[in-house]
This record gives C-alpha cells, structure tokens and sequence, in this order.
C-alpha cells in the first residue's frame, strides 16, 4: 500500500470513528490531536498543535486551537451546531464561530495572525482563507474525508525545507552579483554609457555562469575556476578574464596549442555566451579579485541555487530600475505552479500514475518509452518571459517526470533497455520572447543551469556519466517587442502545446505613449481599448496564435480585466471567436518574493479554443469543479455587463455630486467656517455641512460656502464672501480649459452642481474590499456632497434597503472596477445594469422597515465612523443583526431562499435576471 493509500485508509477509519460524537467540551482535543497523528502523520501532535491559548478581550477568552507553523487557528462547536449561525457571547454580543475567531485575531500581535481560520462541528469543517476573508469559506465534511483529505494538508504542509534552502541561497547569491555588479562598475570609465552597462551585464552573466560550472563539476575541477583566478590575482586578472572568455568559447581543435595549460584545460562552452569579443571589460582591483577568489568562490556554493528562482534574482539584481527600487524581486515557485499544473502538469502526473500502476511488466514499459516521447514533444512559448522562470520551472517540472519514468523503466536496474536516451526533454523545447536584451541572456543561462542540474539527477538514476559541455540544445528565447511580431516566427503555433506566462502589468491610465501604441496596434479597429490594461495585449494575440489548433494557455494578469467594463470590452469579442475559459484562480496577492516584496491582486486565466471539462474555479487554496466560468470568473452563464447612460430597470438615475471648481475658496474645515463667520457672522446662512467619500466614511463632513443661491444684494453686503467670489473668478480665467474660463462668468456657481432636494442615497465612490458592505448614507438637502459620492435623488428607504443589502453588495463586488483592490462603483456599469426585484406591497413595506433599522443602529454610535461600524471585526452586533434582517427581506423580494443560497449562487441568478432584462428591452 503506497502513502496515498495509507492515508485515504486512515482517513476513512478517523472518519468513522468520529461519525456519532462531537461532545465540545471533551472531546474537541481529542479530535484534534487524532486527526493531525493519524491522518496526518504529525508524530508528537501534542507539540505540534496548542488549546485554550488565552485572548484578552474586555474577558478573558480561549482559543479553541492554533497550529503556529502552519498558522491556522480553529474555533470548535459542538456537533450538530450551525457553523453559520450566530451565537451569543459572555458580553451579549451575537456572533458566529467565525466572526467569534476574527475578534480574537485583532488582540493577537501581526506575527500570530493566521492565514487560515477553521471552524468546526465535528462533521463538517468550514476554511476561511485570510488573505481573502469577504470570501465565501470551503466546505469539507467529515464523511467526504477519505477521498478529499487532500484538502486539509495545509495544516502540516510548511514550505518543504528544500525549497526554502534553494530560495535562501538563490536570494543569498543575487546579494552576491549586486556587490560584483557594485565594485565592477566603479571600474568603467563611463559606466553610464549604454555600451558600459551592456558590458557590464554580459560581464556579470559570464563570472556566474563560471562560479555555477565550477561547483556543480561542469568544468573539469570544483576549483578550476578559483584556482585560475587565483593564479592571477596579482597580477592582471582583466587580461586573465578575457583569455578565459576566448577560450571557452573555441573548440578544442581552433584552440592555440601553446597557450597556457591552466586556459587549455578548460571546456568548451557552446550556445554563444562567450562569443562577443567586443565587450567592455574593465581593470580589475584587489576588491574585486577579493570579492570573486573569496566570497563568490571559496564561500559559497553556487550549484544549490534554484535556477527558477535565480534567474529573476539576477535580472532583477542587475537591472537598474529595480535596484532603484530596493533591488530584487521574483516570482515564487509555488504560484508558477499555480499557471503550469492545472494547464497540463497535474494530467501528465496523472497520466503517469496510471501508467505505474499497470501489472503488465511489458505493457507498462512501453508505456513508459511512448510516456518519455511524449513529454519530449511538447513545445512550450512565453511571450513575455523574461528572466525565463516560467520556462525554467516548465523544463525541471518535465525533466523530473521524465526521471521519474526512467526509473520505474529500469526498477534498479542498470542496463539502459528500451530508453537508448535516458534523457529527451530538452530545453529547445522552450521558447520566448522578450524584449530586454539582457534579460533574453538571463533566461537561456538559467535554462542551462537547470540543464546541467537535472543532467545530474539522471545520472544518479541511470549510473553511468552524461556529458554537459559543450552544449548541444539551445533556449530558443528571442530579443523583441511580442506585441509586434508574429509569434509563428518564433514558434509555429501548429507545434505548439501551451503558452504561459506573467505579461506586464500597466494600467491603462498610466501607461507610457510607446505602450499606448501597442495598445491601439494590437486592439486596431477594436471599440474601446483605449480603456484595457496593457496585460490585455497578450490575450488578443494569444487568441490570433491559437486558432484552429488545441494550444492551451494560461497568464497571470491583473484583476482588472475581469473586472468594470474591460470584461465586455476584451472578453465578448474573444469568446465570440469560441474561446473558452478552462480554469482560473480568482483574485489574489501575487507576492514577488526578496527583498523588494509587490504586493499585486492578481488573477490567472486558462483558457483555449477546446471547450475544456470539468472546468476549475480556484478561490485561493479552495478550489470547485464548474460547469462553466465567465469572464468574471464565476460559475455563471456567459454574459457581458457593458456600460450604459440609463437604468436597466425603472428606478431614479443617480449623478455624481457637486464639483465646485474654486480652488478650496469654498470649503472650509469646521475650525476655519468659525473663524470666518467671527469676522463675517451674517454669512453662517450660507454655510451647509460639506461631505466627500472620506468625510463621508469618517462622518466627519467640511463645511461650504455656497452662495449660488444668495441674492446679489446680500451678497454685496459681505466683503469676506466677496472676497472669495473674486479668488474664484480669477482662478477660473486663468485656467488653460475654456470650459473652466467660461465658469468665471458664474463664480458663485460650480461646475457641475447635484443639489437634490428631500431625502437621497449616497454611496462612496470608492471604498475598502474589507468591508462586506459598502457603507451608504441617507441624507436630506441640508448637506452637500462632493463629486466623490454617487447620488440617487427622490429616493426611499426601500431603494436605500435594495443598494446597502447582500444582493446588490454582490453584484457590485463582480462586477465593479477596482482601484488596486478597494471598490470603484461605477454608475454605467454596477448602478445601471443592476436587476431590481419587483416586490409586492408587503415586501417593500418590510425593505422599508429594515432599512430604517440600519439606520438607527448606527444611530447608537454617534461618535464611531462608518470605517469602524463597517469593519467586520468592530462591527457593532446591532448593526449586524438590522443588516442580516435587511438582506433576508430583499431576498425574499427577489423570490430567493436566503438560507441556502451562497453569494455565488446570488450572482449567477442575477446574471441570469440580467440577461432576460436585456433581451426583453431589445425586443421593445
């Protein structure tokens, strides 16, 4: 019985053991510690995982469990109990197991917050990933364990130790090349020439390249290299260098026979690395002869670096953007896996597993051989890959498989049998464009050193010596802008298996001209891409490349497009050409590991012509089989939220608000109106509490002079208000926009005024993605509101109850744009395409009654800003009792039942409401 095996079994004897019992208060230990040993194989659970650690609320509390290393915190109920219910606390507060374990995380210090919370019942575990805490939870339950175990094994699942190992030292080794890259460039005489800082590059690429080979016994001796350098040291170690660069870079027949032995001695190194003689190459000092004898060579051991991750350490570490910034950054291995395993890694271990698993000795071999074949088939395109690590970790992902077969061909066998080439997978496999020259030298050296490393691995399996140098393969990785070229130049898209990759990142409002030009060469003739990201190119020609073939492919990308109305524009168009969405990873912190950490919320998308099943969502770490995903992703039909001027349903427009356009003349702060109205009390009339989003949030409004509707005859009688009538005329006439000029013929006036008169709903533009709802106002005409809030005039409690409910807070989180992750609510696109119900007299009637309930919650909380009632840890229980009575009322108004239905499941409906709202108004 192999370890899967083992632990499906004992999942399967825990899960019935547990099936009839769930007493909390005795046995929630008990079930803990079993799970973790049994199921698990943690040996000394009890040190693994701890109970009733204590929490200092205004009481003492207990923390059901918390595993430190894996930081993941657990509140257990007793069995039977609803996990989602809410239940009242020793202060009377009503909060469910989850909120419960939120609340004792903000009196956690940052270091012991977890990135996962469970809660439990005994039957049925509820995982909240905290890197996305609005997200809806995973649900496992107890029986489903023996074939979903799988599912927990981030309670024991640290980083393995190999992996942090090559992560330190690759990270370790590009702090090596910044100080080689440092002291080199103090030597040139220009070094801000484009010449120098090219030299210096290709210079830096080669002095690695040559440390690796020396540790990992691609040159003749482990010291080969020092031992040269240290030859020379005192002597002239630039001349030293560049006999060395010529000679491995000459085969040993065109090779001088008199030259030195010690430079005789050395390989030859094909795949062009050492062939531009025309470097720049600088005098070398003893700092530098130090640095390279010492600590590059005798202290530390280049072969233990990951390639994968080394590669963009490297470029990152020699490019002098980035080291600006802070120096280097990559991308993690774990989230490259996230891209290249659901895309075709995780069938062909699958594939392979199946093949193990046949009894038939000669059937299973030759498998195995048509298994390696096929591996060595497949062709792989980055398009925009940079420093290769996509590449990189493609190649070890499918050498290691290939390994993997090769030694269950041979089963400790020595003889080389039916695998005549023990090793087919190559890196001319893999290919990329790229449109730094110096980062197309990086990939192909990493590319080459994860060669020679799983060149070693092999020879372990097969017992006998394969030979590294001279290289025979190349890295097809070709300098240029993949926006304007033909991707069949490089890769002939009827050869291709797969495109991945990581495309740049650039907004559409802050990209430069030469990007905006990319932009409108690749989306020509296409309605309105001046509003697409940068990211959205690679798309468009992804789905060029990919006609009529079964390429399938994956990117990272930013949010964004899925996300406002780059999903109509960007999205209908490609699945208009039949494009499918296979799986996708919803959004996400795409962490670039090292030094200089960017935080980026990211998506990854899947995608092909082939029309994939089943297809996979992934949420963070939980993950569903779909029957479709949109370009929303979410597993709803396919429909194209776009921008429209007019509400989709019969309910008032809403504007923004005013935009005065008077340079500050007219706002003041509640110090500053005093001030004023001491030296000019008969001007306290015109004053009106002023709010924008975050006067708004913070209920703390500003305060404006408006005199748009003061008679001129008053108005003459008050210098002061006069005094800042003209500051604003002035300022208007010299404005370079005519439009603002012509205001100054009304300085009294702003440029756009929305004055409603009785009560209106206001919502902030933008506000926090922490927060479950969108904290809206229901104000009256005594206040203004600037242009950062949205209006609806004549409105009423119930359009207040419909916007501020759970439905409307889910079609605004699909659907809305983002401003890095916080929500932009956009009127054309999530106010004018919302499905409004149609409820009957008494529906409406209780929405009315409910909203007014939210209202006076947070009545009782005068001096808390809506930023503290609205954040779901400070929430006061009130407040989210009125909301939760509020969503069922408008639920009920849309015919749904509210017990059971997730947010998904709410905003599949509404697409689905949407859809047939659209289609009724085209058939008008």
């Amino acid at each position: 019985m192999d370890m899967e095996d083992q632990k499906r079994q004992a999942a399967q004897d825990f899960a019935e053991y547990w099936k009839d019992k769930g007493y909390e208060k005795g046995e929630s230990q008990k079930f803990w510690l079993s799970l973790l040993r049994d199921v698990y194989g943690v040996s000394h659970p009890e040190r693994y995982i701890s109970f009733e650690d204590q929490v200092h609320l205004d009481h003492t509390s207990f923390i059901d469990g918390m595993i430190p290393s894996t930081h993941v915190m657990i509140e257990q109920k007793g069995r039977n109990k609803n996990l989602k219910a809410a239940i009242k606390q020793s202060d009377g507060s009503l909060l469910n197991p989850f909120q419960q374990a939120k609340r004792y995380i903000t009196e956690l210090p940052v270091s012991m917050h977890p990135k996962y919370v469970i809660t439990c019942n005994f039957q049925e575990f509820l995982i909240y990933d905290m890197d996305n805490p609005q997200g809806e939870p995973e649900q496992l339950l107890l029986k489903n364990l023996p074939k979903e175990y799988y599912r927990l094994n981030f309670l024991v699942n640290e980083k393995s130790k190999v992996l942090k190992q090559e992560e330190e030292v690759s990270v370790k080794a590009g702090d090596l090349v910044g100080k080689m890259y440092d002291a080199l460039r103090k030597q040139y005489l220009d070094p801000d020439s484009d010449h120098a800082q090219k030299s210096l590059n290709i210079l830096c690429v080669r002095l690695v390249f040559c440390l690796y080979a020396e540790d990992a016994g691609v040159f003749g001796s482990h010291s080969q290299f020092h031992d040269y350098l240290e030859t020379y040291r005192t002597r002239n170690l630039r001349d030293a260098l560049i006999k060395l660069f010529r000679i491995l870079d000459q085969k040993p027949e065109d090779r001088d026979p008199y030259e030195t032995p010690e430079l005789l001695s050395f390989p030859y190194v094909n795949g062009g690395l050492f062939a531009d003689e025309n470097i720049e190459i600088p005098r070398m000092d003893e700092e530098i002869a130090e640095l390279l004898i010492k600590d590059c060579s005798e202290q530390f051991d280049w072969s233990e670096i990951s390639p994968t991750i080394f590669g963009a350490v490297f470029e990152s570490t020699l490019n002098p953007d980035t080291r600006r910034k802070g120096g280097m950054h990559y991308t993690s291995i774990e989230n490259i896996h996230k891209v290249i395993d659901p895309l075709f890694l995780d069938n062909l271990k699958k594939e392979l597993e199946e093949i193990k698993s046949i009894q038939v000795e000669n059937t299973r071999k030759k498998r195995l051989v048509a298994y390696q074949e096929k591996l060595a088939s497949l062709k792989f395109l980055d398009p925009a890959c940079g420093s290769g690590n996509f590449l990189t970790e493609t190649y070890l992902s499918l050498r290691k498989l290939e390994n993997e077969a090769v030694s269950c061909y041979y089963e400790g066998q020595m003889v080389l049998g039916d695998f005549v080439d023990p090793i087919k997978v190559s890196i001319s496999q893999f290919y990329g464009i790229e449109i730094n020259d110096f980062a197309v030298t990086v990939a192909k050296t990493a590319l080459w050193i994860a060669e020679s490393q799983m060149i070693q691995e092999t020879q372990k399996i097969v017992h006998m010596d394969i030979d590294f140098l001279p290289l025979t393969t190349n890295a097809f990785i070709h300098e240029g802008n993949a926006l304007r070229m033909d991707w069949n130049n490089v890769l002939p898209h009827g050869a291709c298996s797969a495109l991945i990759g990581n495309p740049p990142f650039l907004g559409a409002r802050v990209m430069g001209k030469e990007q905006k030009e990319d932009v409108n060469y690749v989306f020509s003739g296409w309605k309105n891409s001046g509003n697409l990201d940068y990211v959205s190119c690679w798309y468009k020609l992804a789905a060029d490349y990919m006609k009529n073939t079964s390429i399938t492919a994956a990117f990272v990308s930013t949010n964004s497009i899925c996300q406002g109305d780059s999903v109509a524009i960007l999205w209908r168009p490609l699945f208009e050409l039949g494009l499918h969405i296979n799986f996708a990873y919803k959004t996400f912190i795409w962490n670039s590991e090292g030094n200089n950490k960017a935080h980026v919320h990211c998506i990854i998308v899947g995608f092909s012509y082939k029309n994939r099943e089943p297809k996979i969502l992934f949420d963070n770490r939980h993950h569903m089989e779909v029957n479709n995903i949109n370009a929303y992703l979410i597993n709803a039909a396919n429909v194209f939220v776009e921008s429209r001027n007019l509400p989709l349903c019969n309910v008032p427009s809403i504007g923004i608000g005013n935009k005065p356009i008077d340079g500050g003349n007219y706002l003041f702060t509640e110090e500053e109106m005093e001030d004023f109205v001491k030296k000019e009390p008969k001007a306290k009339e015109w004053f009106k509490p002023w709010y924008g989003a975050k006067e708004f949030i913070n209920r703390k409004p500003r305060f404006c002079l408006w005199l748009g509707n003061c008679p001129p005859n008053v108005l003459k009688h008050l210098p002061q208000c006069l005094k800042r009538v003209e500051n604003v005329r002035k300022l208007r006439l010299e404005s370079k926009s005519p439009g603002t000029r012509k205001l100054a013929e009304n300085p009294t006036r702003f440029h756009v005024e929305n004055m409603p008169k009785g009560h209106y709903v206001v919502i902030p533009e933008v506000s926090s993605q922490n927060r479950r709802y969108i904290p809206m106002g229901y104000l009256d005409d005594s206040s203004l509101c600037s242009n950062k809030l949205r209006l609806m005039p004549n409105a009423s409690l119930f359009h207040f109850g419909i916007l501020e409910s759970n439905v409307h807070m889910a079609w605004m989180r699909v659907v809305c744009g983002r401003l890095k992750s916080d929500y932009d609510y956009s009127i054309k696109i999530v106010y004018n395409n919302f499905p409004w119900p149609t409820p009957t007299p008494t529906q409406k009637a209780k929405i009315e009654k409910t909203a007014q309930a939210i209202l006076d919650a947070r009545t009782k909380y005068p001096d808390s800003s809506l930023a503290d009632l609205y954040d779901e840890l400070t929430m006061p229980p009130e407040l989210r009792k009125a909301h939760q009575e509020n969503d069922k009322a408008v639920m009920e108004a849309y015919g749904w039942n509210w017990r059971g239905m997730t947010e998904s499941d709410c905003v599949a409906e509404l697409m689905k409401l949407y859809q047939k709202l659209i289609d009724a108004e085209k058939e008008q």
